[in-house]
């Protein structure tokens, strides 16, 4: 399969101060095909949002060092200047974070947040720009695309919201979705509902999904490989599957087996997502 993404000996650094630093991502390499899904699952604090931060330049650049290779499309990311990474941003890589309201203003109607990107990438009229934005609205599964267009965001549940960034994140086509802990906020039925919707528009229009999430439900619901990481370390990789029956690292079974046993139970049936009371500790 072709390699949309191709990530090699990937370091990030904080500088705490002059003489002291802390690294957030140890030296890791991965690949992402077309059409993959690849989820990065790990507890709080082991890397994962410091990688998707350096994979779309969003890292400050003050006080932060990220070294290595980040291949997307051939091009190399780490060599690029802001401008050339703006003109990507968005349109070839997309990023979803765990909370709406980092990605929406309370100022805007919800769909004319989304026209906006369609336009800042795309140019056009703007009645070209909406009519585009209510037809992707519709394609994430927003019913009543009109009185979704002309709301606040504060008027939307947290699944809608979520649904609005999708969008946003969806309007231009890219070739590569990541996706930040996409349910964090969100109860358990609007989880399920989230998951799915990524499950058809992945097998839709074949875009690759980065997948963070700490959540062992989500990971198995929707990744065809997983990789494991802790203190900013990749320690094994492979299908859900394999490594829940024969992990190599006691992390890697600790983490996996907090899994309810109804969503790892057949892997070949589509694996359930419960609510956190119900996950075996």
């Amino acid at each position: 399969m072709d390699k949309v993404l191709k990530v090699r000996d990937l370091v990030v650094l904080y500088h705490t101060d002059e003489l002291h630093a802390h690294q957030a991502v140890a030296g890791i390499s991965f690949d992402v095909a077309s059409g993959e899904v690849v989820g990065l699952m790990g507890e709080s604090g082991c890397g994962k949002s410091s990688i998707a931060m350096a994979l779309t330049g969003l890292l400050p650049r003050d006080g932060t060092a990220v070294c290595g290779s980040i291949l997307f499309g051939g091009q190399e990311l780490l060599k690029m200047g802001e401008r050339a990474l703006e003109k990507i941003r968005g349109t070839r890589i997309s990023l979803v974070f765990q909370e709406p309201g980092i990605s929406l203003s309370p100022m805007m109607r919800a769909g004319e947040q989304v026209a906006e990107v369609i336009h800042a990438h795309r140019g056009g009229s703007w009645k070209q720009c909406r009519e585009e934005a209510e037809t992707m609205l519709a394609r994430v599964g927003l019913e009543q695309t009109k009185r979704i267009f002309s709301a606040y965001p504060h008027q939307l549940s947290g699944g809608q919201r979520q649904r609005i960034v999708l969008a946003q994140a969806l309007a231009c086509g890219p070739a590569l979705l990541i996706a930040d802990e996409p349910t964090a906020s969100l109860d358990a039925r609007s989880q399920a509902d989230f998951v799915a919707l990524l499950r058809r528009l992945k097998e839709e229009t074949g875009i690759s999904i980065l997948l963070i999430s700490h959540t062992p439900e989500i990971q198995a619901s929707l990744a065809d490989r997983l990789l494991v990481m802790e203190d900013g370390r990749i320690l094994e990789e492979g299908r859900f599957e394999d490594l829940y029956r024969n992990p190599r690292q006691d992390y890697t079974r600790a983490i996996l087996r907090r899994a309810s046993r109804r969503a790892v139970s057949h892997f070949d049936d589509e694996p359930e997502i419960v609510a956190e009371e119900q996950l075996v500790r």
